[in-house]
Parts: structure tokens; sequence; C-alpha cells
């Protein structure tokens, strides 16, 4: 339904063989990518740094709806909170704790999968192996987060990035911009002014207008 109004540039690449998705999702990637540096700047929601959310967000658009990919992506989280406390005491080396975590989110995500199949749930059930991995390496950013900064902080990260994918997931599936990157995909191209701008922000984030809104109303 996209292709009435495809640009010739669009249509050489499916011409070449690329698939129709492929492109939409490549050419999507630069407007979530500044979508997430805005918040992070702008307003001031930190998240897993900008590579994380701009995975799950597309680990999200790669799961049978998105409910199922929050599924994972909290049964992931907390399954990695809940094995780095019952790891903790065996004081062992990073990776290995890490690989050991990753090997046993893997086992339960499994099981979910299998408990979903078993329920009938199919959509569930039925998630490829790419998002599944994705949001299971999510579990090392988790780890390394908790160690660093504490519970807490990791927490807000991890809540953070899910409502930035979550965003990222609606913003990607948006039947208008889809239908303007279709007609004119040389607008991607905006997006290198609008992050060079960003680059050169100095001003307060707004999360930040909100913490100190008591001291600037002194001021």
């Amino acid at each position: 339904m996209f292709m009435e109004s495809a640009n010739p540039t669009i249509n050489f690449f499916l011409n070449e063989g690329v698939p129709f998705e492929t492109v939409i999702l490549i050419l999507m990637l630069p407007i979530i990518a500044t979508f997430i540096a805005f918040l992070r700047q702008v307003v001031g929601i930190k998240a897993f740094g900008i590579y994380t959310p701009l995975l799950i967000t597309f680990a999200f658009l790669a799961t049978n709806g998105l409910k199922y990919g929050i599924v994972i992506f909290l049964a992931v989280i907390l399954s990695g909170m809940l094995l780095r406390f019952i790891l903790k005491p065996l004081r062992l080396l990073y990776l290995p704790r890490v690989a050991i975590m990753l090997s046993l989110v893997a086992l339960i995500v499994l099981l979910m999968l299998t408990l979903g199949g078993n329920l009938r749930r199919t959509g569930l059930a039925s998630v490829s192996i790419f998002p599944i991995l994705i949001m299971i390496t999510l579990v090392e950013k988790f780890v390394a987060v908790q160690i660093e900064k504490g519970n807490k902080t990791a927490i807000i990260l991890a809540l953070e990035t899910l409502l930035i994918s979550i965003v990222g997931f609606y913003l990607a599936s948006w039947e208008a911009l889809i239908r303007i990157i279709v007609a004119e995909p040389w607008l991607v191209l905006l997006t290198l002014p609008i992050n060079f701008f960003l680059g050169k922000w100095t001003g307060l984030r707004l999360s930040e207008y909100l913490r100190f809104k008591e001291i600037l109303k002194k001021q």
C-alpha cells in the first residue's frame, strides 16, 4: 500500500532484490537513533546509552507483537537481577559470571517460550531467535550498571530503556512516517544536521529543569 508513492530510489533498492521491510528499517534507524539522542541530550532520559535502546526497538519490531517483546524484556531483566544475587556469594570473576548468567537467562527464556506454547500463546512461543538474543545480551549491560552504580540506577535505566524502545517501536511502525520515508527517503539525511545541533547542545536538560526548579525560581 506504500508503493503507489514510492520514490525511484526505493524502487531501485527493491528491483535489486532488497526486501521492502529491510529498506524501511534501515532508513528508520537514523530517525530512531536521532530520537534517542534527543531524549538523552534535551529531555535527560539516559537509558543504557543509545545503542541498547536502538537494538531493543528493532527487537520489538521483530517479535510477534509488542506485548511479547515487553514480556521477554522484563523476564530477562528480572532473571538477571535474581541470578546476580544468587551468584554474588560465589565471588566469581566478571566474565565467567556473566557467561553463567547469560546461559541461565537463555534457559529461563526457553522455558518461558515453552510455557507460552503450552498455554496456546503461539505468538510468544514462535518469537524468532533474533530479538531473543538481543534482549538476552541486555543482561551484561544491566549487570555492569548494577556493579558500577547500584541496583536502583540499573532498574531506572532499564525502565528508561524499555520506555524509549516502546516509543521507538511505535515511531518505526507509524504508517504516516513510513509513507513519508517511502516518498522522500532523502529526508533521512536531515537527521545529520539535527544530531550536529544536539552535539552542540549546552543548555539544561528538561529533567534538570524539573530537578532544580526550586533553585531556578530563586534566581
